[in-house]
């Protein structure tokens, strides 16, 4: 495993960690040091579950064969933009499958479907299945993360470990963003036959 304290921090500033690294400022924290990555330089089964222009929700419910729900770490609301720093977990076992931060532009989502993101309970990918929500998928890059205390915290991890996620905005059928999203991935190893 490659040292994660190798890795040379980027300045908060860059999109690519928007929005977690709002969450970060406001606890008083600096991003864990992190690298952007060409999709290409990431290793597998990082590469197949991050890499891609899919939802994240159907590809680790395929992934892990189980569905997830949410455990909200943080949230805010300013205006019609809703903001969460999350865990994906697994039903019934409760393990983590994802730490990240979203932030949603309610405005765009019929009364129902924003109902159901402020419930709290499903990860916005299904709740844009169940609604079926037309929308687009667009990874606007990929981050190698040392983790930090939060995510090991987050995550159940204990220890330095260099871990993967990516950047994405997702656009409604009219071209505007539905939401923005870091998505950073615990230590999996390759499932055979599951994806």
């Amino acid at each position: 495993m490659t040292n994660a304290t190798q890795i040379p921090l980027a300045p908060a500033t860059l999109a690519i960690t928007y929005p977690l690294d709002e969450f970060y400022a406001r606890a008083g924290l600096s991003l864990p040091p992190w690298q952007q990555i060409d999709g290409e330089e990431m290793p597998e089964p990082y590469k197949t579950l991050l890499v891609h222009q899919n939802d994240m929700t159907p590809t680790l419910e395929k992934f892990h064969a189980r569905a997830t729900h949410l455990r909200v770490l943080r949230r805010e609301r300013r205006g019609e933009d809703y903001f969460r720093e999350v865990a994906l977990q697994l039903e019934d076992t409760e393990q983590p499958v994802e730490f990240g931060a979203i932030r949603i532009h309610l405005a765009l989502f019929a009364l129902p479907a924003r109902q159901a993101i402020l419930q709290e309970r499903w990860p916005l990918g299904h709740i844009l299945k169940e609604y079926d929500i037309p929308h687009a998928s667009r990874p606007a890059g990929y981050l190698r993360v040392a983790s930090d205390r939060l995510i090991d915290q987050v995550l159940g991890l204990s220890g330095a470990h260099l871990l993967y996620g990516r950047r994405n905005t997702l656009f409604d059928s009219a071209e505007r963003p539905l939401a923005e999203i870091v998505e950073i991935l615990p230590p999996v190893r390759a499932q055979k036959d599951v994806l």
